[in-house]
């Protein structure tokens, strides 16, 4: 039996097609979306030169499901990431997503044995914390962009917004912390 720690390797010839290494056969972009939906980690490699191409088949997943009309992320979130790769705010996307869905995956089993509440998501550890960053954030993403009367690219103030997004990242990371401790 194979180590579910271990990601899937999966290899990608010369024809683009994609070979699972576990199971000796041929799969498909979907084949690979339910592996990961299964809770496995895979990574895909160039069979010929050896690149790690994982994070471009993830985002053609994404893409595909997206297309078929299976949208998971608003227009607006879409909107912010593209505007984050040209802002200062690049760097702290990735720890925020990261974290984001960390407390995510954490506060599932907390969100499922609060169901009877009247509002389970309140219920998740870290909540408000994630609400109030994720506010911060879309404050200091949009802020000069959005035609109001917002802070940002014009230079007024869009250096507190990112402050504040550190500031409320580090406590999140405290908080984990102290869970996980």
């Amino acid at each position: 039996m194979t180590d579910a720690k271990q990601p899937l390797l999966i290899k990608r010839y010369a024809s683009r097609r994609l070979y699972n290494t576990e199971t000796s056969d041929y799969v498909t972009l979907e084949d690979i979306a339910r592996v990961i939906r299964e809770g496995r980690e895979v990574q895909i490699v160039d069979l010929k030169s050896g690149d790690d191409l994982t994070r471009q088949y993830l985002l053609q997943i994404i893409a595909e499901h997206e297309s078929k009309g299976e949208n998971v992320l608003p227009i607006n979130v879409l909107t912010d990431l593209v505007r984050s790769y040209t802002t200062s705010a690049q760097s702290v996307v990735p720890q925020f997503l990261a974290s984001s869905f960390e407390m995510l995956r954490e506060g599932q089993s907390k969100m499922m044995e609060n169901m009877n509440a009247m509002n389970p998501m309140a219920a998740m550890p870290g909540f408000e914390a994630m609400r109030a960053q994720q506010e911060a954030f879309l404050k200091a993403m949009t802020g000069g962009w959005t035609g109001g009367a917002g802070t940002g690219p014009d230079g007024e103030g869009g250096g507190d917004d990112l402050n504040e997004i550190k500031r409320q990242l580090a406590e999140l990371q405290d908080k984990l912390s102290r869970m996980n401790g």
